[in-house]
């Protein structure tokens, strides 16, 4: 997995690096990003090797970004069904995937988020960014993020906690990340890397390979995986996936195609309510009880 190398970065070049959104909504939002990550005294980091820019790797894995929300019913459907392809098919081993739970949320000047589906969206993008902190290691996050998803496709988001023994990992480091206040920090460096993609993300599930979006195709997304893929031994699923898709060279044209809804949209919020992540299991009692 890509390992984060903080670098120096002057306070003229990533203010530079927040102006270049083209909508004044986005402008905003990088700008008021950048302030309150400075204030906060997050480490510095590259925005080129291991967020929007991800750089190939020697050993030739395909790198597959997902960005996405915890409440959008077509994230959860795709995190929970399409991704664990990966995993049955044994495919993993030459993807380096990253899973980054913003959205379409948004950052308010109070410093409160505000999230497309609610407080309970904020409160398990929260969660989930912490499960990704705390378990780096793949295999364990994504089984957890899988399990939660699943829930949240079913309607029983509610039984989120349930999850942790059915995957057999301990809530508690999950718990005082959320706690402490680290995993607002991780949800304001994610929602920077959202506001930085470009193209900007129209939606979500908004899905790269090599940092090309798929656009609305990505529910193909292990075809353009093993397309991608330049190793010698290609797994047998790559066979098969070869033989009955083959995707067109990922572009900007892929834009104009219709989503048939398959989506959730950026600028389109329902149950709007500010939240700020504070005390776990009190927030757990107020939005799902």
């Amino acid at each position: 997995m890509c390992t984060f190398q903080p670098t120096k970065v002057s306070l003229f070049t990533r203010l530079n690096l927040a102006q270049n959104q083209t909508s004044m909504a986005s402008h905003f939002q990088s700008i008021l990003l950048f302030v309150v990550l400075n204030i906060l005294l997050i480490q510095p980091y590259n925005l080129n090797p291991c967020y929007a820019q991800i750089i190939s790797n020697p050993i030739q894995k395909v790198d597959l970004t997902l960005y996405y929300e915890t409440l959008c019913p077509y994230c959860s459907y795709f995190i929970a069904h399409h991704l664990v392809t990966l995993f049955t098919d044994d495919l993993i081993s030459m993807v380096n995937l990253r899973l980054v739970p913003w959205g379409n949320s948004l950052l308010l000047p109070s410093g409160y988020f505000q999230c497309q589906h609610g407080s309970g969206e904020c409160m398990l993008n929260t969660v989930e960014a912490c499960a990704i902190n705390v378990y780096p290691d793949t295999n364990k996050h994504y089984f957890l993020i899988q399990c939660i998803e699943r829930l949240v496709y079913e309607k029983r988001e509610a039984e989120w906690q349930n999850c942790f023994a059915q995957v057999s990992i301990d809530p508690q480091p999950i718990f005082d990340c959320y706690n402490q206040g680290l995993g607002r920090r991780l949800e304001l460096q994610y929602a920077y890397e959202t506001s930085q993609l470009n193209p900007p993300h129209a939606y979500v599930p908004w899905v790269l390979v090599n940092n090309q979006p798929l656009y609305e195709d990505y529910q193909n997304v292990i075809a353009y995986v093993c397309r991608a893929y330049q190793g010698t031994q290609v797994p047998a699923a790559c066979k098969t996936s070869s033989s009955q898709f083959m995707p067109d060279s990922i572009g900007d044209d892929k834009a104009d195609y219709s989503m048939s809804k398959k989506a959730c949209y950026a600028g389109i919020h329902q149950n709007v309510t500010s939240f700020v992540p504070t005390e776990i299991l009190q927030q757990n009692r107020e939005v799902f009880t």
